[in-house]
């Protein structure tokens, strides 16, 4: 009888305040106590000058989105439209974090990138909406297994092992939109103190309202969507000891302190 009542009362509380569903009508999230293990833990970035932290749902990130980079992998930039690929959440890591060698590469990169993050819906926005959508801006970067991803080319696969892995996405804090606009800031990254790239915002062949426009016809995208918008020329690898730095006018810069042993 009391195992009966619990289930009335349950039915009861689900009628009267039902949980979100998705778009596609799956339902988001489930009463903890039905969980059959931990749920992964709730990822977040701080915010300069608020209390608050921003909550991570889904990063993007786009390819090829400086011509002189394209150039050095031996590739064109489809200017037609950007084209993307994802990283989970779990793959984030915070600014000042020391990072294992991560496992089945022998060829880790370093990328510096613009990061948008957005603080309202867009779904299939103009250019205005797409702008009006931004929460916040952040230097990060785009760590990747080069050897799996150029392996992964050739055959014509999906890159997720050389960008989606533990570590791979390192973010500063963000810093509101009322407080930033992309211009012509310098972004560059730097190994133990030497210059690697150098480049400029306004070398992004597809500015962030024209990302959030497209990207908006291809998914719902709501807050707590990051966006990583492309990383200039001067791509290289990094080796254990290694500390790296990135910078973006402006903005916070990125620290990953030390690239540890192999994990």
């Amino acid at each position: 009888m009391v195992f009966s009542l619990s289930i009335r009362r349950r039915r009861l509380a689900a009628a009267i305040h039902p949980r979100p569903r998705s778009p596609c009508g799956l339902q988001k999230d489930a009463d903890l106590t039905d969980l059959l293990f931990p749920a992964p833990a709730l990822q977040t970035l701080p915010v300069h000058g608020r209390a608050g932290a921003y909550p991570v749902n889904r990063i993007f990130c786009v390819g090829r989105n400086y011509a002189e980079h394209a150039r050095e992998m031996g590739a064109e930039v489809d200017r037609e439209a950007p084209f993307y690929f994802t990283k989970s959440p779990a793959s984030l890591i915070p600014s000042g974090s020391a990072l294992p060698y991560p496992p089945g590469t022998s060829d880790l990169h370093h990328e510096v990138e613009l990061v948008v993050a957005l603080g309202a819906p867009a779904f299939r926005a103009d250019a205005g909406t797409a702008e009006r959508a931004v929460f916040g801006y952040a230097c990060g970067l785009d760590m990747t297994r080069r050897d799996l991803q150029a392996a992964a080319k050739d055959k014509r696969r999906p890159w997720d092992t050389g960008k989606d892995f533990e570590g791979s996405a390192v973010i500063a804090p963000l810093t509101p939109a009322s407080d930033f606009a992309v211009a012509d800031q310098p972004i560059r990254l730097r190994v133990n103190g030497q210059l690697r790239q150098d480049g400029r915002l306004s070398e992004l062949v597809f500015g962030v309202p024209e990302l959030i426009a497209h990207l908006s016809t291809l998914y719902h995208l709501g807050p707590g969507d990051l966006i990583m918008t492309g990383t200039p020329a001067g791509v290289g690898p990094v080796v254990a000891g290694d500390r790296i730095e990135g910078e973006i006018g402006g903005l916070a810069p990125v620290h990953l302190m030390t690239i540890g042993p192999t994990a």
